[in-house]
């Protein structure tokens, strides 16, 4: 069943630019969806109204198409009614409908430039293939713990070569709030989660083996061990082409966006 608090959330800048094209001469002999104080609700915007309802999986039925057009006619008389008390003429509604106006173009134009840019398969397999050779060829199942100072860490170390338990140690002392509750496990990741002085340590151990020097990156000191290591499979093309997909027509997009940035005067 179609429903219409869905509709109910439209904001005022919306209405403004409804109202203003309703009462529009390039209007006036549309075929009506409805009058409201003699003014032509257009059968295209109800039209319009129903095509997205229906791309986001409502059924085209009469009760749709009834629950659409009196939305409609409570946007109309709201309108019109703001409109006489003068509300057309707010500075800030004149700046909301200003920024309607322009999300409406802007997305317009997104559009119709991904619609003539479309993202190729050859594309899509060029960046799995390079996210793949990122990825490397192993994940490591590591954990840490996280301390202030390097003074700290040393500490660690020795007790470490004491014979002490990494687990407990991680649970005590570690300020990594995620990790530090299980031991300073990690889980399963591929080095290239990591910051860069972190992923080069790990990648350096044997399994079981903790580094015996601190490792420093912007978080703090690390001691890091290296419980196990396996061959990574990634998953295949297809699962996640979509995702690729979204990846490169977004880039897509601010690359233009770039490119009529710098072409544009910006003062």
């Amino acid at each position: 069943m179609y429903k219409t608090e869905k509709f109910a959330a439209l904001k005022f800048a919306a209405l403004a630019i409804f109202g203003a094209l309703a009462i529009h001469p390039a209007y006036a002999e549309e075929k009506s969806a409805a009058l409201v104080n003699g003014i032509s609700i257009p059968q295209a915007r109800l039209e319009f109204r129903v095509k997205a309802a229906t791309a986001q999986g409502q059924a085209d039925t009469p009760e749709l198409r009834k629950a659409i057009r009196e939305d409609m006619i409570n946007l109309e008389v709201l309108a019109q009614e703001a409109a006489k008390a003068g509300m057309d003429k707010n500075p800030d509604v004149i700046q909301q409908t200003e920024i309607a106006r322009q999300t409406v173009l802007a997305g317009a134009f997104v559009q119709d430039y991904t619609r003539n840019h479309p993202v190729s398969e050859d594309q899509l397999k060029q960046e799995y293939d390079k996210l793949k050779a990122n990825l490397g060829k192993n994940e490591y199942n590591a954990r840490h713990i996280l301390v202030e100072t390097e003074a700290e860490a040393k500490a660690i170390i020795a007790q470490l070569g004491k014979k002490g338990n990494f687990d407990k140690i991680a649970k005590e002392k570690s300020k990594d709030a995620g990790s530090a509750g299980r031991g300073g496990s990690l889980n399963w990741a591929v080095p290239s989660n990591f910051v860069a002085p972190f992923a080069n340590a790990l990648t350096t151990l044997k399994k079981g083996a903790y580094t015996k020097e601190p490792v420093q990156t912007q978080f703090g000191w690390h001691v890091i061990k290296l419980d196990d290591v396996r061959e990574l499979n990634a998953p295949p093309f297809d699962d996640v082409k979509p995702q690729i997909h979204q990846r490169l027509t977004q880039q897509s997009i601010q690359g233009i966006i770039n490119d009529l940035r710098s072409k544009a005067k910006i003062e």
